[in-house]
């Protein structure tokens, strides 16, 4: 999972890279490259590192709960 994520983003960084080195000739077609390379990142790369990250952690260490904070001992304030 880790060599996909790697060369997803070198593919990212390389298309994103074409994309401006065409767009820097005045050809229309440096957008399309550069759009493709963001939709990748969007909709491929980032869904796959955030899988990747949180695949084994509990998710409820990162949710605030408020009755957590309800319950302290205010005596003092």
């Amino acid at each position: 999972m880790k060599w996909i994520i790697r060369i997803l983003l070198i593919v990212v960084i390389s298309l994103v890279g074409y994309g401006y080195s065409i767009k820097s000739y005045e050809s229309p077609e440096g957008d399309k490259w550069i759009g493709v390379g963001i939709l990748i990142l969007a909709l491929v790369l980032m869904p796959l590192f955030i899988y990747h990250r949180y695949k084994n952690k509990n998710i409820n260490d990162y949710v605030f709960d408020l009755n957590k904070f309800k319950n302290k001992d205010t005596d003092n304030q």
